[in-house]
């Protein structure tokens, strides 16, 4: 999905706040107070007690590319420092605003700093084709069923029931766009692993409304430098 939101040199939180403006009233009122239900959950929970912490190994898996190859993070990275992106879906618009935003803003840095960017859903490959293309992205997109990654680092979540049920209001059956058929989500996470894998900072938001910013990224890096 695109919109107005996407607007260059805007953070990723106003962005969300025009996307949210532009879609106010679209929504069944019923499906609109059943995600902010959810929202307000996820916040009142809280960032899980047991994530990774940093100075621990990043954790992987057998990860599928967007051609369903098998292949794995530590493969993709290549050796180099990595900023990894854990999102939902090519389905959530709140995903695509970010995904959107790092393009635009934090790959042309990470480039000057030979710093790979990996983003990773639990969604089939067809859907990581999906969000390569729409969004325009240069960077890697990986799928991973069961969601290895988001469970190593403590952050796997799944919508509730009642959010499970307005999603198919809208069209979507998340376990058929989830390449194992399960309904699990990964928190959205960032974080920066050097190139011993090991990670020197994560940022996690269980609401899945608000995202790391870009700014919050480089900061994170010039501290690590």
């Amino acid at each position: 999905m695109t919109s107005t939101a996407d607007t260059n040199h805007s953070t990723i939180a106003e962005r969300v706040a025009r996307f949210q403006q532009e879609m106010a009233g679209q929504l069944p009122q019923d499906v609109a107070d059943t995600f902010g239900a959810e929202q307000a959950r996820l916040r009142d929970g809280g960032v899980p007690s047991g994530v990774a912490a940093t100075g621990t190994p990043m954790p992987d898996g057998q990860l599928l590319d967007v051609r369903g190859e098998p292949t794995t993070l530590a493969e993709s990275i290549g050796g180099r420092g990595a900023v990894v992106v854990l999102y939902r879906g090519a389905w959530c618009p709140y995903c695509n605003l970010t995904l959107r935003a790092y393009q635009e803003h934090l790959v042309p840095l990470l480039a000057q700093r030979d710093v790979a960017l990996v983003a990773i859903s639990p969604q089939r490959p067809d859907g990581s084709l999906s969000s390569q293309q729409m969004n325009a992205l240069s960077f890697t997109v990986l799928s991973d069923p069961g969601n290895q990654v988001a469970a190593g680092l403590g952050v796997l979540t799944a919508p509730s029931e009642d959010s499970q049920a307005a999603q198919r209001r809208l069209g979507l059956e998340l376990r058929e766009a989830n390449a194992d058929g399960t309904y699990g989500l990964p928190m959205p996470t960032v974080t920066i692993v050097d190139r011993a894998g090991t990670i020197r900072w994560i940022d996690v938001h269980p609401d899945y409304t608000t995202r790391t910013e870009v700014a919050d990224i480089v900061e994170a890096l010039n501290c690590l430098k």
